[in-house]
């Protein structure tokens, strides 16, 4: 699932049986389950999204091991950072989420690496060019102008990014139809053009649509608890009738699909002239 190391998506229809446990039971597991961190374990056998081409967390710990100084925005938990065997001589973190805050402190602190709480819409609270490599997987904003003030010359965004229409058959399922503007957000030339405008350059840009299966109600539930951007006014309360409705048609169909949307940005700030 999202921010996580994913799983292979398997077929609807492949051998997968529903579940045996009725929708209260589903469904209060789900609502008990804790949310913070980007931990996204409690997921297997019950949901699967199949994982980029281009392997995030692999890629970006090859680039952390040849930093000298390194920033992850909006780190969640600290987990795809901590899961990097090499870190840079100095490393830092920014989490908006209290909750994740302390998760993160815990995890990477022992790494040596500094979390700082800093909400997503404030400026950076570091100097300018502090940094050579600044990553995020998943930011809920990237601001491209902040992220070039802190890179040094020469310096590289690397980051993935959730694009246009992601996991939007289930958005819509519970919301209705979005307007244009709605399924158009995120998208990975108009974020091109936001990083140029700021100065920096596209070294690669890559984009994939990737499946997703949701093989019971309570796997639907905690994502939506868990990302809270998807269903904003999202309650089990509020919207347990068409739950109810998704639990049976989980039932008697198999998993529910939808597909992510995501892009790989390599971004880099031009060297100064000699």
């Amino acid at each position: 699932m999202n921010n996580s190391p994913s799983h292979p998506t398997e077929p609807a229809g492949s051998g997968r049986t529903p579940s045996p446990r009725t929708f209260d039971d589903l469904v209060a597991e789900a609502e008990a389950t804790p949310t913070a961190g980007w931990d996204f374990s409690w997921f297997e056998g019950r949901a699967t999204e199949a994982r980029p081409s281009w392997r995030y967390s692999e890629a970006m710990a090859e680039r952390l091991a040849a930093a000298k100084a390194s920033l992850d925005i909006q780190t969640g938990g600290g987990e795809v950072l901590a899961s990097a065997a090499t870190l840079p001589p100095l490393a830092v973190a920014t989490e908006g989420w209290p909750a994740n805050v302390a998760k993160a402190t815990a995890l990477l602190h022992p790494r040596g690496v500094a979390v700082v709480a800093s909400p997503e819409d404030a400026p950076l609270p570091f100097a300018d060019a502090a940094f050579d490599l600044v990553t995020s997987r998943h930011p809920v904003q990237a601001r491209f102008a902040e992220i070039a003030r802190v890179l040094r010359p020469g310096g590289t965004y690397f980051a993935q990014h959730v694009g246009p229409a992601s996991v939007f058959e289930l958005v819509e399922y519970f919301l209705g139809p979005q307007p244009a503007e709605v399924r158009n957000g995120r998208h990975p030339d108009l974020e091109r053009a936001e990083a140029e405008a700021a100065g920096l350059e596209v070294a690669d840009l890559q984009a994939e649509r990737l499946r997703m299966e949701f093989f019971d109600i309570g796997a639907v539930v905690h994502f939506l608890r868990k990302v809270v951007w998807m269903v904003p006014d999202f309650s089990v309360e509020k919207y347990r009738p068409r739950l109810r409705e998704l639990h049976e048609r989980i039932q008697a169909e198999g998993p529910f699909v939808a597909h992510s949307s995501r892009h790989l940005f390599d971004l880099r700030k031009p060297a100064r002239p000699f």
